[in-house]
C-alpha cells in the first residue's frame, strides 16, 4: 500500500531510481475501466457504444476520480517530495486522481478482480444514479409508467427506504413497487436521483423477463 501513496516526486527529487505508484496507477486505470464498462453495459442494455464510451468518460475524468480520492482522505496519506508538497500536491486534482488508480491496482495485486471490481462498484454506486439521460432513456419514470400502465391501470409507486452520509454528501435509497410488489431498488445523490435508479433497473428487470 505505501508503494500506491508514493508520488513520482519522490523519486524525481532523490535522484535516484526508487519505485513509485506510476505502475500501479497504470494497472488500476485498467481494472477501473474494465469493471466500469461492465457496469454499464449491464445497466444500460439500450445504449449503443457512443453513449456508454461519453457514460464511461464522465465517471473517470479526473475530477470525478480526485473527489473519490478526496472522501478516502487520501491526499493526507500521500508521500511526497518536499518541493511537491510546497506546490500543494496534497490537493492537486492530477495528483489524487493519480493515486486512487494505484491504489485500484494495489486492491487488485493483493485480493484478485473480484475484490477490486466490489471495491469500485461501492465507490461508483452513487455516481451511476447521475448517468439516466446517458443510458438513453430520457424519462425512466415515465417510460416505466407507460411500460406498467400498457399492462395494469395502476401506477408505480416510489418510496425512500434510506438516508446515509453526512449532510453534505447524502446516499438515498428508493424502493418502486407496483400493486404491491417491490420491483426494483435505486440509489443516487437526491431522492429523484434515487427513484430514476430504481426506475431503470425496474426496466431492465421487466424487459429481461418480457422483452418488449
Amino acid at each position: 500500500m505505501r508503494l500506491a501513496l508514493t508520488h513520482p516526486s519522490v523519486a524525481h527529487e532523490s535522484g535516484v531510481a526508487s519505485e513509485h505508484n506510476q505502475r500501479l496507477e497504470f494497472l488500476g486505470d485498467s481494472v477501473l475501466g474494465l469493471v466500469l464498462s461492465q457496469k454499464l453495459f449491464e445497466k444500460f442494455p439500450d445504449a449503443d457504444e457512443g453513449v456508454l464510451t461519453k457514460s464511461r468518460a464522465k465517471l473517470v475524468n479526473a475530477s470525478s476520480l480526485a473527489e473519490h480520492a478526496r472522501k478516502l482522505n487520501l491526499g493526507t496519506h500521500l508521500i511526497l517530495s518536499r518541493g511537491e508538497e510546497s506546490s500543494g500536491g496534497r490537493e492537486r486534482a492530477s495528483a489524487l486522481a493519480d493515486t486512487f488508480e494505484s491504489l485500484l491496482g494495489a486492491i487488485f495485486l493483493d485480493g484478485g478482480f473480484d475484490a477490486a471490481r466490489e471495491f469500485i462498484l461501492r465507490e461508483f454506486a452513487a455516481d451511476f444514479s447521475t448517468l439516466a439521460e446517458s443510458s438513453g432513456i430520457e424519462n425512466p419514470k415515465g417510460e416505466l409508467q407507460e411500460l406498467l400502465q400498457s399492462r395494469s391501470p395502476n401506477a408505480p409507486e416510489y418510496q425512500t427506504v434510506s438516508a446515509t452520509g453526512p449532510d453534505h454528501d447524502r446516499v438515498f435509497e428508493c424502493v418502486v413497487q407496483h400493486e404491491g410488489v417491490e420491483l426494483a431498488r435505486g440509489r443516487g445523490k437526491s431522492k429523484k436521483a434515487a427513484e430514476s435508479d430504481a426506475a431503470l433497473a425496474a426496466l431492465k428487470k421487466l424487459r429481461e423477463e418480457k422483452p418488449v
